[in-house]
């Protein structure tokens, strides 16, 4: 019998150490918030997120594209001020509810910005207010071309000035003047981004007015070469979604594309150029995807501003396009230049004793026929133009705006 007693009060001491230790287990969990537990769950919830499906992504950007300003004496002495200073502000402010909406905004300088110092002057050897590129940027234009046939209208330190007050505008990508080969290479490379979008972007001339760089110091105007265009575009091809070529071609006032561009573009697009924007006839051209849809082309969007006394060359093209890029759910990227739109625009003018003033660019659906009589029939007339090559054209850009003049 006392055995058995000894042996119940054994057993009871045992229960009582184990019921001891289950509590002890308990309150140490609750005092460390089943840190155990949770962290087991984390762990489940890592894995879990490693199995989430993957969707495919776009990123895009909308550019819009005008051509050229072209500063006659008129265009600057319509801007002078009472005090001496240039305002070209009101020329724009039409345009500018427009182009201040896009992510990317290009126009070609076709006249050299090279500060008074070297004097204003008309054609043949232009030199330009630097308050027009003011202008410009004011209306949210933010890519440049600078490569034309009179960047040395005004020699080696007209391009130099340009260059400098061009590298004054941060916001701005300019190609196609530098002020050393060094800068050039650096300009060439440079991998600029927009909306998670890279592009590279280069500026050409194949005319020079007989005006040539000098010797060794080429890289002041960029004429094009295919060996300088090759070597140019290899060198950002693989680093970027989208290459971006201004070209300064074409017949000047023709309104048809000749072999000599056709030849470029093919060439480029050949190299992997995805957008060229064409300059230098001063009047518009058609545009078109060439290289089954590897290239959009614009041959020639005429001139956006200047004094050239003539409805031809008064008319110019805005041209939108939306830069797309498609990531798909292996990491396949598509890009691709699409959404093609544009709208015809008109420089109206007030004709004093013979001189053009009162300068103002504006859409042609805004137009009354005090600024442009028949202005309807000619709309139709330039539309056919563009709509040669590429009969779909959308006309009407997203960002436009009707005064209901029309």
């Amino acid at each position: 019998m006392a055995k058995r007693k000894v042996k119940v009060k054994k057993i009871g001491k045992i229960l009582l150490l184990v019921i001891m230790i289950v509590c002890a287990g308990v309150i140490y969990l609750f005092a460390n918030n089943f840190s155990f537990f949770s962290d087991n769950i984390s762990v489940d919830k890592k894995s879990v997120k490693k199995v989430e499906k993957k969707v495919a992504k776009d990123y895009s950007a909308k550019m819009l594209m005008v051509g050229d300003a072209l500063i006659h004496s008129a265009v600057y002495e319509d801007a002078r001020q009472a005090d001496g200073t240039y305002d070209f502000k009101p020329m724009l402010s039409a345009i500018k509810p427009i182009s201040s909406q896009y992510d990317l905004a290009y126009y070609n300088q076709e006249t050299i910005l090279g500060g008074a110092s070297l004097g204003y002057s008309n054609y043949p050897r232009f030199n330009s207010p630097q308050e027009v590129g003011d202008a410009f940027v004011d209306a949210g234009f933010n890519m440049v071309s600078l490569a034309t046939n009179h960047t040395m209208d005004k020699g080696e330190q007209g391009v130099l000035n340009s260059v400098a007050y061009w590298k004054s505008k941060t916001n701005v990508v300019a190609s196609g003047q530098w002020s050393s080969e060094e800068e050039r290479t650096n300009s060439i490379s440079t991998i600029h981004e927009v909306n998670g979008i890279k592009y590279a972007y280069i500026s050409y001339t194949i005319w020079t007015n007989g005006l040539n760089t000098p010797v060794g110091k080429e890289y002041l105007n960029n004429l094009y070469s295919e060996e300088k265009a090759k070597t140019d575009i290899e060198s950002v091809r693989d680093k970027v979604d989208f290459v971006i070529v201004a070209m300064h071609w074409g017949t000047e006032y023709s309104f048809n594309v000749d072999n000599k561009q056709e030849e470029i573009a093919n060439y480029l697009s050949n190299l992997g150029v995805d957008l060229i924007i064409g300059a230098h006839p001063h009047v518009i051209q058609t545009a078109e995807y060439i290289n089954n849809n590897k290239t959009f082309v614009i041959y020639s969007l005429g001139n956006f501003i200047s004094d050239q006394n003539d409805r031809d060359n008064f008319t110019g093209l805005a041209f939108e396009v939306t830069l797309n890029k498609h990531v798909d759910v292996d990491d396949t990227i598509t890009n691709t230049v699409i959404e093609p739109k544009a709208e015809l625009i008109y420089t109206t003018t007030t004709k004093i004793r013979g001189v053009n003033h009162n300068f103002k660019v504006v859409p042609y659906p805004n137009l009354t026929d005090n600024e442009l009589a028949n202005h309807n029939v000619y709309y139709e007339k330039y539309k056919s133009i563009v709509n040669e090559r590429y009969p779909n054209l959308v006309w009407g850009l997203s960002g436009e705006v009707n005064d209901g003049n029309n």
